[in-house]
């Protein structure tokens, strides 16, 4: 997973409005974004902003092996968080040889009280080439193998990949729960899988001008199959993008999804909040 941190400038955004019916955060890297944004207070007070301003729960997710340990680290620290644990689909590729006892590291996190999820995983044509396809392909099916005997739900990097994405969902069984990180796909897709029973997470791209489709696809899932998410420090909500993200940035994403689909907005909060409690709770 490469920074970004040359495409965000300037201080973190004002809190907004909170929210009077609490959500789950379902996506973030406080980790990266200690790291890159320079948070003074560190986890905590990012855990602490993001409470005042009603996202109750965080899931922190990782990237590669060290992210995932400081993740399962993170969670048995604080009540707010619990994490996912993975190899990001771009980094397969580099660890080349490495590969399998990477993935053998994420297994073992795997089994951790605190770790809720494997993801995130999946794959990504937009940055990996045609020579590092195999490996990328290879980590993901790991992966769901990884999360199926764990019973645990998988989250999915899905960049520029849909059609792969199902081929090799279909190829290896689904596990019972799976959630798609950051939708990006358009109507048909997310009716696609809705179908299929998974879930879409909505980023703060759902609030971008130039995001017509992703909206449109968000108006036909379900609220019930909805999940939201900063992908901080990325994917910063209008009227803010460009600048860093946090996960008490959530409400603006939350109100332009209930704008999008015409949802009440404490009502899409609750179902949120359920599907988060059910996907990677108790909390």
């Amino acid at each position: 997973m490469r920074s970004t941190r040359r495409q965000r400038q300037g201080e973190f955004p004002p809190p907004p409005e909170p929210l009077a019916v609490p959500v789950i955060d379902s996506h973030t890297h406080l980790d990266i974004t200690v790291a890159e944004e320079g948070a003074p207070g560190g986890v905590a007070e990012l855990v602490a902003l993001a409470a005042a301003a009603g996202v109750d729960r965080l899931v922190q997710v990782g990237v590669d092996v060290a992210s995932s340990r400081w993740g399962a680290n993170a969670a048995a620290g604080h009540p707010a968080i619990v994490a996912t644990v993975a190899l990001h689909p771009n980094e397969a590729p580099r660890l080349g040889a490495g590969l399998d006892e990477a993935l053998r590291m994420i297994e073992e996190l795997a089994g951790h009280e605190r770790v809720r999820g494997i993801g995130e995983t999946g794959m990504d044509t937009f940055r990996t080439g045609d020579e590092g396809r195999a490996a990328q392909e290879a980590s993901f099916r790991a992966h769901i193998a990884i999360a199926k005997r764990y019973g645990k739900p998988l989250v999915i990097h899905d960049r520029d990949a849909h059609a792969d994405v199902l081929r090799v969902l279909d190829d290896e069984g689904a596990p019972q729960t799976v959630v798609l990180h950051c939708f990006s796909g358009d109507a048909d897709f997310a009716a696609e899988c809705v179908r299929r029973g998974y879930l879409l997470s909505f980023a703060g791209t759902v609030t971008f001008a130039n995001a017509v489709a992703l909206r449109d696809a968000a108006r036909v899932t379900p609220i019930k199959q909805m999940l939201v998410e900063t992908d901080a420090p990325y994917l910063t909500p209008m009227p803010y993008r460009g600048r860093p993200n946090a996960s008490y940035l959530i409400p603006l994403t939350v109100r332009g999804l209930a704008e999008a689909t015409g949802a009440d907005l404490d009502d899409l909060c609750a179902a949120i909040s359920a599907t988060g409690d059910r996907v990677f709770g108790p909390w």
